[in-house]
């Protein structure tokens, strides 16, 4: 029998994407490419099982530790910008519950998105894919060089986006800061969130997306992981207790 994709070589596995069997070659080529590869694949695991492993032989290769930089993913996200701020160990550590949050809000904004796709909508640029890296790591960028622009000048700039997507993990996140700072006037008698951290975190997010993703155009490898730390049934953000062996640094 010849693959399903290329009518050319034999099939030798079966494509979950397409229902039917394609070749290795066809496979590794389309896969999150053309292929929308459903997370549980067992080929899509298996690379992304390879890159982390060649991630790490990566920055082990680098002098003095250093870690591999994300910015090397960026000539794959043309539109991503990571703003040049410093992230210590200190700042993981003092802020993790915020880091904690502003991932929740990234995991129900993509469980949001994931919920429609399918759906019969009047506006259907929502209804035609669920959520992909690319829309988180795009979001993500846009907020942060919000906040560093509200950081270094005052000012509040808003990026104008026409993506609906886009605009919805925005509001999702902007949700979770107000809350974030409600919660701490409430409980310090004081507000003591600065945009400053926000925008660390955002960049830590931001980093961390990339260098958990594929790259690809159809990639889920962030979201995917996003969910795995929130399942799907966790209504609250888990306590400081439980919050330490979720936050995995990039």
């Amino acid at each position: 029998m010849s693959c399903a994709l290329c009518e050319e070589r034999r099939e030798k596995r079966f494509c979950p994407a397409v229902h039917g069997r394609i070749c290795p070659q066809c496979c590794g080529e389309q896969r999150e490419v053309t292929l929308d590869c459903p997370s549980e694949c067992p080929y899509l695991l298996q690379s992304r099982q390879q890159a982390r492993q060649q991630a790490r032989e990566h920055a082990t290769a680098h002098s003095n530790n250093e870690r591999a930089d994300p910015r090397d993913l960026v000539a794959l996200f043309p539109e991503v910008e990571i703003p040049d701020v410093e992230i210590t160990e200190q700042f993981l550590y003092e802020r993790e519950e915020l880091i904690m949050g502003l991932s929740f809000a990234l995991a129900k904004s993509a469980r949001a998105e994931r919920s429609l796709a399918g759906h019969s909508l009047a506006d259907h640029s929502l209804a035609d894919r669920p959520l992909m890296d690319r829309d988180l790591i795009a979001a993500l960028s846009s907020l942060a060089k919000s906040y560093q622009t509200l950081v270094n000048s005052s000012l509040i700039y808003a990026p104008q986006t026409s993506n609906l997507a886009h605009q919805s993990i925005a509001r999702e996140v902007e949700t979770m800061v107000r809350e974030f700072r409600e919660a701490e006037e409430k409980q310090l008698g004081y507000n003591r969130l600065r945009d400053a951290d926000v925008l660390k975190a955002l960049v830590f997010l931001l980093r961390m997306g990339l260098a958990r993703t594929s790259g690809r155009p159809k990639s889920r490898a962030f979201v995917d992981f996003l969910f795995a730390q929130f399942p799907e049934k966790q209504s609250a953000i888990a306590g400081p207790e439980d919050a330490g062996s979720r936050i995995v640094i990039p």
